[in-house]
């Protein structure tokens, strides 16, 4: 596992030992059971702080899994802190400011919350700071965490993991990459790709997909395979966009290599049957947890990490020389 060294103006970083959770590959389902059940980790006594109730409110679409892990991490600090943990989510904007607007109006004592389109979430979240609730933001749109009054943004720079990723196409020999883009729109997606564009030495095309469309995806790209000559690297930004480009460039047969951006248990499988290149890992289940656990620092400690920079999860190139060592921690869902 190669991790990423380059930092544009990202100072703090943070490494953490979390443990266990499980995985309920529901892609986001809204849990607001209040269990604070981590899902088969740590166990044991927790904190004797009040119990608190904190939100978190993701852009994610049906059945993306990465925010299953997310969420495996936030119930995890949420056993722990002593917090009903809240989840929500909807992929359109509109729909997830609406979502935070609901939680500010229930007074919870904490919210974490996505930005990948960050101009919809402005409003809502001045609201949330008109009304003393503390924001973590994770994952997308951390350029705009600050000057929305988040605490801190806790996720990977994708700019940086995007020229990860055309530094280690440069390795591989590639000329002609196509970046599969499953969220138009998403300024994470975009950053990834255009870091891409950045350091590969080849040509890189973009080509949109409807990621919560899984039939149709998979036909975009075989199309894209079948009509363009000489791409020799399909770079996905979503684990669950991978798996449908593999069976894509099969059934186009095309001899590309399909790289990805994000980990789960079934990218494990597709680098050992070397079906995948490499994949870049943001670790999910960091965000989620350290989001919890850091408004659960500030509203008992007044503690804030970062400085006003972003806290880096990643990225980290994954290739199939990590799979023992992983094979573990995806399959449990924390990974």
């Amino acid at each position: 596992m190669r991790t990423s060294r380059t930092a544009k103006g990202v100072t703090a970083c943070l490494a953490v030992i979390a443990l266990a959770a499980g995985c309920s590959g529901s892609g986001g389902k809204d849990d607001e059971d209040g269990s604070g059940d981590g899902g088969g980790g740590g166990g044991g006594k927790g904190v004797d702080t009040p119990r608190l109730k904190i939100a978190m409110i993701t852009h994610s679409g049906e059945g993306d899994t990465f925010w299953d892990i997310v969420r495996s991490g936030a119930k995890q600090a949420a056993s722990k802190d002593n917090v009903e943990f809240l989840y929500a989510n909807d992929k359109e904007a509109k729909g997830q400011a609406e979502l935070v607007q609901s939680f500010v109006d229930k007074k919870v004592d904490g919210i974490v919350v996505t930005l990948a389109k960050p101009e919809a979430m402005r409003a809502v979240l001045a609201k949330a700071a008109d009304a003393d609730i503390p924001v973590i933001t994770i994952n997308s749109g951390g350029e705009f965490s600050e000057r929305f009054g988040a605490l801190s943004h806790i996720g990977q720079d994708e700019s940086v993991a995007g020229e990860a990723v055309g530094t280690e196409l440069n390795t591989r020999g590639k000329k002609k990459a196509l970046c599969v883009i499953h969220e138009q729109g998403n300024v994470s997606h975009e950053q990834r790709c255009a870091g891409v564009k950045k350091t590969f030495d080849g040509t890189v095309e973009n080509l949109n997909v409807e990621g919560t469309n899984a039939p149709a995806a998979q036909s975009s790209i075989s199309a894209k395979l079948q009509a363009t000559k000489g791409i020799d690297a399909v770079v996905t930004l979503g684990a669950p966009i991978a798996a449908y480009s593999v069976k894509a460039k099969d059934e186009a047969g095309s001899k590309a290599e399909v790289d990805t951006f994000d980990l789960n248990a079934e990218v494990v499988k597709q680098l050992k049957a070397k079906e995948v290149g490499f994949a870049v890992d943001q670790q999910p289940y960091l965000q989620g947890y350290q989001a919890v656990d850091l408004l659960w620092l500030y509203k008992t400690n007044a503690n804030v990490l970062g400085g006003g920079k972003p806290v880096l999860t990643g990225p980290a190139v994954v290739t199939g020389k990590d799979v023992p060592k992983l094979e573990k921690y995806t399959a449990r869902g924390t990974r």
